[in-house]
């Protein structure tokens, strides 16, 4: 006699809660062993279509968004990779540079021009990577004429800045040339590249421009009357140049593409900067040989930083907007700040506290509005 079919008796099928066929548990066996005929009936039962459904009254485990490749998991877009490079290697570093350019010249009375000429011994080598690479010196023929030109105006601002310095401190020339780059980036870009910015990034843009007010305000609202009060005007003055020539040569390299672009132009600013200073030194200033190991090296961290900084900066550009580059570059304010304070022994107002304090926060902003864009681009393609 063979058992019952599991699906109970003819013209009735039994059905669970969810209305689905439900399968009837098997009965427990006690012997260890099925019965031939009820092994039979169990196999051809599993193998029916009703019996190969799942189980929907069982609870589904909960379901994981598909996981990305380590390799494409925290991979930081152009951008936030632009803007970090300006911050830690451009920022950073630049922030050395007028302290220590101020205590070479307070130590030895180094002139800015022979500052400018040994900063630009330490580009020099950078032709042997291109001899090596078998690279032309000055760029290919068809863009020679503007690598020269981003020189020329890098040489201009740098000339400008440790002029500037020498005559007003060293935190607010940085924070006027800093200021000038970025409005005049802006600008320039909104003018000539119509390339727009989002709101936070116009926010992080006047937010440090504000902060930079706050810096140098007060010190222009009680200069000097005399030879003194003019010499402090055209430090200022310098220090605004020196901010537009950086924003042109910025927008001029982003115009620039082509293999081995960015040690092309390194080496012709140490060209164009030796071949511009070497006889204005003779004709304009006196030159000075360093005699004690400060002013040495003050000298050669002036050089490598300097270096450092010019490199990650023309790297930054081409991956973010120039004037948020800029931007993140008021870092170097802070920076030359805290030097001015602790190692220069140079008095810090409170303004200066305070728009130091702004500047940081629109870093941050700028900061945190690309890492959000990213975020959502990633979410997107997902």
């Amino acid at each position: 006699m063979q058992p019952p079919s599991p699906q109970g008796p003819p013209g009735r099928i039994a059905h669970s809660r969810e209305g689905f066929p439900h399968r009837p548990p098997a009965r427990p066996s006690f012997s260890g062993a099925h019965h031939p005929g009820e092994a039979h009936t169990l196999s051809r039962a599993s193998s029916h279509p009703y019996f190969n459904l799942p189980d929907f009254t069982q609870p589904s485990p909960p379901s994981t968004p598909p996981s990305l490749p380590s390799n494409q998991r925290f991979r930081p877009s152009d951008v936030t990779k632009g803007l970090l490079v300006a911050l830690l290697g451009g920022g950073l570093p630049a922030g050395f540079v007028g302290p220590f350019s101020r205590m070479a010249y307070q130590a030895s009375h180094l002139p800015s021009l022979e500052l400018l000429i040994c900063r630009c011994l330490f580009h020099l080598p950078i032709a042997l990577l291109l001899k090596l690479r078998g690279d032309p010196l000055l760029g290919p023929p068809d863009v020679r004429g503007r690598a020269c030109l981003h020189a020329i105006l890098n040489v201009l601002s740098i000339g400008c800045a440790y002029s500037a310095v020498q005559v007003v401190p060293a935190g607010n020339a940085a924070t006027v040339r800093k200021g000038s780059s970025t409005v005049c980036s802006a600008l320039l870009a909104l003018c000539l590249e119509s390339q727009g910015l989002s709101g936070y990034d116009w926010c992080g843009l006047l937010g440090s421009t504000l902060g930079l007010i706050i810096i140098v305000g007060p010190g222009l609202g009680t200069l000097q009357e005399g030879t003194t009060g003019l010499y402090t005007a055209m430090g200022y003055v310098l220090a605004f140049l020196g901010g537009l020539a950086l924003s042109l040569g910025l927008l001029v390299y982003r115009s620039l593409h082509f293999p081995s672009c960015l040690p092309t132009v390194a080496f012709l600013f140490g060209l164009v900067g030796l071949v511009g200073s070497v006889p204005g030194l003779f004709v304009l200033q006196t030159p000075v040989l360093p005699n004690d190991p400060l002013s040495w090296s003050c000298v050669g961290a002036v050089g490598i930083l300097a270096l450092v900084s010019f490199v990650c900066v023309s790297y930054a550009v081409t991956k973010a907007h120039p004037a948020l580059v800029c931007a993140v570059l008021h870092s170097e304010v802070v920076v030359a700040l805290m030097l001015q304070y602790y190692v220069l022994y140079e008095t810090v107002a409170p303004s200066d506290i305070m728009g130091a304090g702004v500047v940081l926060g629109s870093i941050a902003i700028i900061t945190a509005q690309n890492l959000s864009c990213e975020k959502e681009e990633k979410k997107e393609e997902e």
